[in-house]
């Protein structure tokens, strides 16, 4: 009787893999959002929609249907067919490797399961990813349907859910790649390993606040800093709305939030990364110098991306270092959970 392994390097390399294309679906999905071309395709067909259009009858289809929705009707009335096809090669892109992180996870899993190269422990796990996958096509799909109706843009709630499971999924992946590679997590880790775990949950909730400021085009307003227009606490903050609902809706006050929060992490790196150079242990400061550069590349990021009106190519790079913080902050979370 062969009994699984504790690990699998074939496994490992297959995770990282998926967790490579989850993060080129990120960036593709920002880049999808900042040109606008989420609801460039209006109908959600699973299969069928991988095939794009293949003559010019099937072009002036996708762009009649395109036509009828709220965003061309009173946002872009008059774009040419040309300029239609721009939009929907973003769209489509972003369908497509979705579609395909799919298949790269699906077939290999079936194929690791029958060769019994997964740990046992890991099957129920995987498992569990898939659903999440799956989750993530039904709520991306939520997402572009709030923009049919009576809107131009999606619901800044429904792509911060959105992004936010993408980000989930890539932890996920992230974790499950470290226990193949390495064996089993320790049930007790270091003690700093509370600290860890909240830091990583607080980078993800920064993350889903870029996505409400993304989701508004909050970045192009108070181009300035360190002050809005010189003010702490900007002009308009509430918008004529209550606290809670300015906190999502109000552009001034999702701006603000998500700068002090980025203000917040700052603080809290200095701290864990004195302490994580306190433990002596190899692995860990070198945790520590990665999180001091990550966060202090993403500040200066993410100031460049506000001084410049948040254009494109700065834009994805912000994006591109919260995947790198989220990441490593996930890394230095497994650390301290097998340094006890």
């Amino acid at each position: 009787m062969t009994t699984a392994p504790q690990t699998s390097k074939p496994v490992f390399w297959w995770l990282v893999v998926v967790g490579a294309m989850v993060c080129a679906m990120i960036l593709v999905g920002g880049a999808t959002r900042l040109t606008d071309s989420g609801l460039s395709i209006t109908e959600w067909k699973p299969v069928t929609g991988a095939i794009p259009p293949l003559s010019q009858e099937a072009w002036q289809a996708e762009f009649d249907l395109y036509r009828a929705s709220p965003e061309y009707q009173l946002q872009n009335r008059g774009m040419s067919l040309a300029e239609f096809e721009f939009i929907y090669w973003w769209e489509w892109g972003h369908r497509f490797l979705g579609r395909m992180i799919g298949l790269v996870f699906f077939l290999p899993l079936v194929v690791f399961w029958v060769r019994k190269q997964i740990p046992q422990r890991l099957k129920p796990r995987l498992v569990g990813l898939l659903f999440l996958g799956g989750l993530q096509g039904f709520v991306g799909w939520w997402m572009v349907a709030s923009g049919l109706v009576d809107r131009v843009d999606v619901s800044q709630y429904r792509l911060a859910a959105h992004l936010s499971l993408a980000f989930v999924i890539l932890g996920v992946t992230l974790w499950l790649a470290l226990e193949a590679r390495n064996g089993p997590t320790p049930a007790n880790g270091h003690r700093l390993t509370g600290w860890a775990l909240g830091f990583w949950c607080l980078v993800l909730i920064q993350i889903a606040l870029g996505a409400f400021v993304a989701g508004l085009d909050a970045g192009r307003i108070f181009n300035t800093w360190p002050g809005m227009d010189g003010r702490i606490i900007p002009e308009g903050y509430l918008s004529g709305m209550s606290w809670f609902q300015a906190a999502f809706e109000s552009l001034p006050a999702v701006q603000m939030h998500h700068r002090w929060t980025a203000y917040l992490i700052a603080v809290l790196t200095v701290v864990f990364v004195m302490a994580l150079r306190r433990t002596g242990r190899p692995e860990l400061r070198k945790s520590a110098h990665g999180l001091a550069m990550l966060v202090g590349l993403q500040i200066v990021l993410g100031i460049a991306a506000l001084l410049a009106s948040a254009p494109l190519w700065l834009s994805l790079l912000h994006q591109g270092g919260a995947i790198a913080l989220f990441l490593m902050a996930g890394v230095t979370t497994r650390r301290l959970r097998v340094a006890a």
